[in-house]
Order: structure tokens, then sequence, then C-alpha cells
């Protein structure tokens, strides 16, 4: 636009007013990607006190099943001392059994925690779940909504026993579920460079006789004060390497970030996935707005989150998003939301129904056949048409399927 203007007309700052006239442009700010650092500094949970008082946990889904019938695994980590417990359970575990292994694996162990951070998994955020903790007394911290980083500790814990998992299954074979008892106790004897000790031994106080270390580790006894005054040396040794690890991440994470913030009353623009709702060949979801909004902020939660005024549309979409996922509005001014012109799903993600099936026809490989149907999709922009196996999208939308197939082509 500048060049443009700068053949025909000058006046001062011509090229800083076209700036602001771009800047402040609703529509590009829909569509043009970010180039900046990311928005909101590392900002770190409180070190524990003590062993487990501050926990968290997560799941590990889609797994094989097992013969016992097994198909997840719930890890739950103590924050201070790094020690986990693998408990593996089935996916169609409701939330009050849940809660009975959580009882019996952890409570009757270690105690009542004092927070349990998680994410928003669906079990973590029904009312059952929720009134269990509180009875107990124990404080839930959950992650904000499309912002999976606030569980660090666990995710990370996930990736080192899948590993593990892995490498058990592709030497031992059989079932994973069978390996988890020996994976848990490796895990937890294993050297964590945060702590710099083993799990185990930041727990008990002492290393764990194993047929690695048959060194004298029950030799060394111990009663009354010297037990109670070495413990507590430990944890305060523990607590004081967990500081200088977290502060040696924050001085890692922080250069490449930047801090922004808004105030209560701004608007801002909400980041979306540009994906389909449903699993395609063909994804055309990328000519999609990058944000939609502008939003209202009605609160501020915590350092680095914000709450939201969404429309009726957006009922089904928490309110609460961390910094990184918005961006101020070019515009302060009420203008007409059009997310009307976007389907939005719980996930924050686009989605186009389907109208119908047009067309049935037959892929045959030399081992295989698989059967596709045509489908047509609502779109904005003009009927979108995909081919779609059968199995799957038979599944999701049977009502598309009432009438006989008129025609079958083979290819």
């Amino acid at each position: 636009m500048y060049q443009d203007l700068k053949e025909y007309y000058w006046w001062p700052r011509l090229k800083g007013d076209v700036a602001v006239y771009v800047g402040k442009c609703l529509t590009c700010a829909k569509v043009k990607a970010e180039y900046q650092k990311p928005s909101g500094l590392l900002q770190q949970p409180e070190i524990p006190v003590w062993k487990w008082e501050q926990i968290s946990m997560d799941f590990i889904t889609k797994l094989p099943r097992t013969p016992r019938g097994h198909d997840m695994i719930w890890v739950i980590v103590d924050r201070l001392t790094k020690s986990a417990h693998f408990l593996p359970i089935r996916e169609k575990d409701s939330t009050g059994k849940l809660a009975e292994i959580y009882l019996r694996e952890i409570v009757a162990r270690h105690g009542v925690p004092i927070s349990i951070i998680s994410d928003r998994d669906g079990r973590f955020v029904s009312r059952i779940w929720q009134s269990f903790q509180e009875a107990f007394g124990s404080q839930l911290d959950l992650s904000t909504a499309f912002h999976p980083q606030t569980d660090g500790q666990s995710e990370r814990t996930i990736q080192t026993l899948e590993d593990m998992l892995r490498a058990c299954v592709m030497d031992l074979g059989g079932s994973w579920d069978t390996h988890l008892p020996l994976v848990e106790f490796s895990y937890n004897n294993s050297y964590h460079t945060s702590i710099k000790a083993a799990p185990f031994e930041a727990l008990y106080g002492r290393k764990c006789r194993s047929p690695l270390c048959w060194a004298d580790a029950g030799d060394k006894r111990m009663v009354g004060p010297e037990l109670v005054q070495e413990t507590t040396d430990k944890i305060a040794q523990i607590r004081e390497r967990i500081k200088a690890a977290r502060d040696r991440q924050k001085s890692y994470a922080d250069p490449k970030r930047k801090s922004v913030e808004f105030e209560v009353g701004d608007k801002v623009l909400l980041k979306v996935s540009p994906w389909k709702g449903v699993v395609r060949f063909g994804k055309r979801g990328k000519l999609n707005p990058r944000y939609i909004g502008p939003f209202r902020i009605l609160r501020r939660i915590g350092t680095v989150a914000y709450k939201l005024e969404l429309p009726e549309e957006l009922n089904g979409v928490h309110d609460t998003f961390h910094v990184s996922n918005l961006k101020k509005s070019p515009t302060q001014e009420n203008v007409i939301i059009p997310v009307d012109e976007v389907h939005i799903d719980e996930a924050l993600r686009f989605t186009e129904q389907p109208v119908e099936v047009t067309d049935w026809k037959v892929n045959k490989t030399r081992r295989s056949s698989v059967k596709l149907v045509k489908v047509r999709w609502s779109s904005k922009h003009g009927p979108e048409y995909t081919w779609e196996r059968e199995d799957q999208f038979k599944e999701k939308y049977p009502h598309l399927f009432k009438k006989t197939p008129a025609r079958v082509s083979s290819t």
C-alpha cells in the first residue's frame, strides 16, 4: 500500500500512517500468521515442602488392550521426590472406580495430598472427582484450556514411561501390563538430574537394595533424632536442587518468549486450529481464519490466563485461555462477531457437517478391498465432495445410510 501511494501522493509521516491503517484491519489480524515470540513468560508452580503433598497426574490412552482388559495407564507423580506410580486401568472405568483406585494406591500409601495438578480430562473435571477431592481437602489445579504445557512433569514422565514400555515389549514380548511393575521399579531407581538422586532415595532417604546395588543399604541404621534430622536435611537439599533446576529452565525459556498483559475490558482475538472435525482423506481447512473474535476480557485468572466473554455459539468451549492463544484486537469498538461463518467444536476446531452420500465405490488392491463413499459437505464456499471410508463414516453418521446405495463402482 505504501509503495502504491507514494507514486501519487505525499504527506508527512506517510509511511507511519499507512502502517497504522493496516494495523487496524480486523481481517488482516484474523488471517495473518504470527512471526513474533510466543506470549507469556514461563510460570512455574511453587516448590513442594514435603513428600507427596503436591502431585501431578495424567493418563496414557489408546494402548493395545491386554488379556486382562487394560488399555490405559494412570500416571501419578510426586512433584518433590519425582517418585511415580503407574496404575493400569480400563478406559471404560467410571470416575467412581478411579476414586477407589486412588484411595487404595495413593492415599493409603502416602496420605492425602494438598494439591493435584492435571489437565482438563473429562474424568478430572467431573463433579464426582471434584466432590471427592473436596471432601479430602485437596485443591485441584487444572491446566488452562487448550494449553497442556501446565502439567510438564507428567508429560515428561509419560515420555520416559512409553520409551521403557516399548523396549520391554520389543525385547521381552508379552503384554505391556505384565512389565509395568518392573518399569515402575526401574523408573523410581533411576537418577534424576533435577534432584541429583533417584526418586526412591529421595523418598525413603537411602538407596534401594536391588540386583544392581547390593551395597550395605540395610546396614546403616539410625533411630530417633538422627533419622529425623537426616530426612529433614535431605528434603532441604532436594528443594535447593529443584530450585536451581527451575531457575536454569526459566533462564532458557524466557528469552524465547515475550511478556504480554491485557486489561479487563480489552477486546482480543482468539486463536483457533484450522482442522476438520472428522478424519478425512482430503483436508481443506487451511483457508479458514487463524483467529476469531474479537471477545471482551471479563477477568484475569492468575498471571498468564484470562476469562473471555464468549457468545452463545461457543457455549461448549471453556472460557479461560492462556495468553499465548490471545492477540490484541486492532479495533476496540463493538463489531459483529462472525462466528456463524465457521463451525467450532468444543476443542476449538473447525467442523463441517456432511449433507448426503452421493456415490459408492470399492478400491481393490492385491490383498484387500476398501469400500468408499462420496460425501457432499456443507460449506460456505459451495458444495465440497470427498471420498471417505464407508465403515468409519457409517459409524459416525448412521443417519446418512438409511437408503440403499443406487450403484457401486469399482476401481
